[in-house]
């Protein structure tokens, strides 16, 4: 096979060929060369090469959730669209936002808050997440409780193909319904049906005030008041019930914690916590954060779960979804000592455990599905990932996933057995 680092050169310059070094690849990514193309021409021509040469590519924006999914297979290339992290167009009176797939939250958050605005996302590793990464992972946070996930942002999208077309899908208005609805399609795609480019969001306006009651106590209070809260007129933005463990690395005491943030204008916020703080029945503790310390517990939360630098290469983190009435039944059946979140709205949240068994994970995934919902890991030491199903899906819907696969990557070339199914 041709050497790709030389052939890519000779076609978009040496100095966008960087060493698989520049990444932090999980072990089991030996790739031959990462490209870092800097326009959508190049990253267009960069797959056409690829095609040209059936290269197999696994495509990334920083490389922070390239150990989520499953194991990539034989990889030639990473394509890595870190250097395409331009603003397009901010239409600050439309509330829109059109940018390129490198573009980071952490150097956007700071540019929209100027005019009042913010993209509704708190992702895995916030300071490296770029909008293609969240977008390609769907992975979006504890603010879906009021905003919805990622899927109900995006309102415009470009990517390459397999053979180094570009598509695009949607627009830059927010009422825009043009065309097959390509965002939903790509979003947890994981880089198996095209490389995004560039991406437009819709934007919401920066809340005057963030206040989260923080509510501690056993499983059938919580449980109780989750209830309770689900039914009310109340509209938090996020909340999220912690398991003991995650609870305890917080200073909250070994008991469930349920964390409620309000956000508005003063009175809309004053009102909501004093309605919730009359819901809190006996046996239930609270507390009231605003300012830093608002801002901190739900930074803290979500590293406890995605760190910036794991001390534990042994560690087990996967993505579940149960029945948003069984969470805290099935918080309340983990492990002892694992550190878990689960949005109280839609079910779906993460648990890491510092070490697991394949039995463990088969057991944490069968009362998952008791539950009415599922498991899939994220990350996992390779040995665990060789042994256990990593998406353990158990749908109907692998005919459809297929057929799509082979509609958009006949070649099987993009992120090969990244998905479900060797997909």
């Amino acid at each position: 096979m041709a050497n790709v680092a030389e052939v890519l050169g000779a076609v978009v310059g040496g100095d966008r060929i960087l060493s698989p070094k520049f990444l932090d690849l999980p072990e089991y990514l030996t790739p031959e060369a990462v490209v870092c193309p800097t326009t959508e021409a190049e990253l267009a021509a960069v797959m056409a090469c690829a095609h040209e040469h059936r290269w197999r590519v696994v495509p990334c924006g920083s490389g922070s959730k390239l150990a989520w999914g499953g194991l990539g297979k034989g990889v030639d290339l990473i394509v890595s669209t870190a250097r395409l992290n331009q603003v397009i167009d901010h239409a600050v009176g439309d509330m829109t936002l059109t940018a390129q797939a490198g573009v980071t939250l952490a150097d956007l958050a700071p540019r929209l808050a100027q005019q009042n605005q913010f993209l509704a996302v708190d992702p895995a590793y916030p300071d490296r997440a770029t909008l293609g990464g969240m977008v390609a992972t769907g992975d979006t946070g504890a603010l879906r409780q009021r905003y919805g996930g990622l899927r109900d942002m995006l309102i415009g999208i470009s990517f390459v193909r397999y053979d180094g077309q570009v598509a695009k899908a949607g627009g830059r208005v927010v009422k825009n319904v043009a065309g097959y609805d390509l965002m939903k399609l790509m979003t947890g795609s994981y880089g198996t049906l095209g490389v995004i480019s560039q991406l437009t969001f819709r934007l919401y306006p920066k809340q005057d005030v963030s206040k989260t009651v923080v509510i501690i106590g056993g499983a059938g209070p919580v449980e109780s008041l989750v209830s309770a809260l689900r039914l009310s007129p109340l509209t938090p933005a996020s909340m999220d019930l912690l398991s003991p463990a995650l609870a305890a690395s917080l200073d909250y005491g070994e008991n469930f914690a349920l964390l409620v943030r309000f956000q508005s204008i003063r009175p809309g916020v004053e009102e909501q916590v004093e309605s919730l703080l009359a819901m809190v029945g006996d046996g239930l503790s609270t507390s009231i954060l605003d300012g830093v310390e608002d801002e901190r517990v739900w930074a803290a939360a979500g590293e406890a779960l995605f760190p910036p630098a794991p001390a534990q290469e042994d560690a087990v983190v996967a993505k579940v979804g149960v029945l948003p009435g069984q969470a805290v039944r099935w918080l309340d059946g983990l492990p002892e000592g694992s550190l878990a979140r689960i949005h109280a709205g839609s079910g779906i949240g993460a648990v890491r455990l510092a070490a697991a068994t394949a039995a463990a994970v088969q057991e944490i995934r069968s009362k998952a599905a008791v539950a009415g919902g599922y498991l899939t890991l994220l990350e996992a030491p390779l040995p665990l990932k060789k042994t256990v199903d990593v998406w353990g899906y158990s749908g109907n819907a692998l005919g459809m996933m297929k057929a799509i696969k082979a509609q958009f990557d006949p070649l099987n070339g993009l992120s090969p057995g990244r998905f479900w199914d060797a997909i």
